[in-house]
């Protein structure tokens, strides 16, 4: 007898899931790029592509720097 496996829809919580995993990503290519000195907040703002005001409640702890 053959076992059929069907996966549900993705929910909110798959979503949010895979789009931190693929910032990490962008994360460590950028990291990896830099040799071995660090990324600096502006730079790791930069790969995540933080823009203004808007994205501070996304994103509290870069936000938390510039000020």
């Amino acid at each position: 007898m053959t076992h059929v496996v069907t996966l549900s829809a993705p929910n909110a919580q798959d979503c949010v899931a895979l789009a931190e995993i693929e910032l990490c990503g962008e994360l460590m290519i950028a990291a990896s790029a830099a040799g071995e000195e660090r990324l600096s907040p502006d730079r790791i703002d930069e790969v995540l592509d933080v823009r203004g005001a808007e994205s501070w409640a996304t994103v509290p702890r870069q936000a938390a720097r510039r000020r």
